[in-house]
């Protein structure tokens, strides 16, 4: 007896244009450079207009201008100005370095199709004078140059110490309104050691890392015991470094 054999059926392959998966592969692809080429490449998202606020002492057409050539860009060899495209860091980084006045920036997006750029300048509290002037801000960063005459105190001494400028103007005010007494320059010797000079001639030495306050109480105290204002004339100095004042 002869042993039955079940025929091969071969399986008919489903056409992938059938699969609904395969359409929906296709429709997210479409959908995705529908909307890369409306982020990058339509009009819509090209940057037209660039709005500078904040400047006062720097042109603003200068820190248009910088942002600007930062504006175009490269992708998949197309040029754009898409706002998406522009590297932000790299405006406000230009514009820092090129800019010394300039203290602070910051460079947003206003969509559609706008920049907003933002400046806070840095503003002078001293001058500070070694072969050529220049002015200072809070912080001690010289930023422009200075003319010889100005109302502002002048400060001397190397780079390195003008970041203690806040010691400087918190001694030039302390002495103004506790003593009636006013400098127009300062020199800063050593990081240990300033000297400021009043506008009667006579100096006054301080301590850079003491307690002003007990510095200055002990300058009003031999002031007013030792030294009456008609014997200022011939006065040179005042040293406040040491527990006992000196002075000449």
């Amino acid at each position: 007896m002869s042993k039955y054999k079940r025929p091969y059926r071969f399986k008919k392959k489903k056409s992938i244009l059938r699969n609904r998966f395969f359409w929906l592969g296709i429709l997210v692809l479409a959908a995705g450079g529908a909307a890369f080429y409306l982020l990058f490449f339509s009009e819509f998202f090209q940057v037209e207009k660039i709005a500078v606020r904040g400047q006062e002492k720097v042109s603003e057409g200068e820190i248009r201008s910088v942002a600007e050539k930062r504006l175009e860009s490269r992708i998949l060899f197309f040029k754009t100005k898409s706002i998406f495209a522009i590297d932000l860091g790299e405006i406000k980084k230009e514009i820092l370095n090129r800019f010394p006045q300039v203290a602070t920036v910051e460079v947003s997006r206003d969509l559609p199709d706008a920049l907003s750029i933002q400046v806070s300048e840095r503003q002078a509290v001293a001058v500070w004078c070694l072969q050529d002037c220049f002015f200072i801000d809070k912080e001690g960063a010289p930023f422009q140059r200075a003319p010889l005459e100005t109302d502002l105190i002048k400060v001397s001494g190397e780079e390195k110490l003008l970041g203690e400028i806040g010691r400087i103007l918190e001694v030039k005010s302390k002495l103004k309104e506790e003593l009636g007494i006013e400098i127009g320059k300062a020199e800063l010797v050593s990081s240990q050691r300033l000297n400021v000079e009043t506008l009667e001639g006579w100096e006054i030495y301080f301590d850079l890392k003491g307690d002003f306050g007990w510095q200055i109480q002990k300058l009003g105290l031999v002031l007013e015991k030792q030294i009456p204002p008609e014997k200022r004339g011939s006065l040179e100095y005042v040293d406040l470094r040491f527990s006992r004042v000196y002075y000449k």
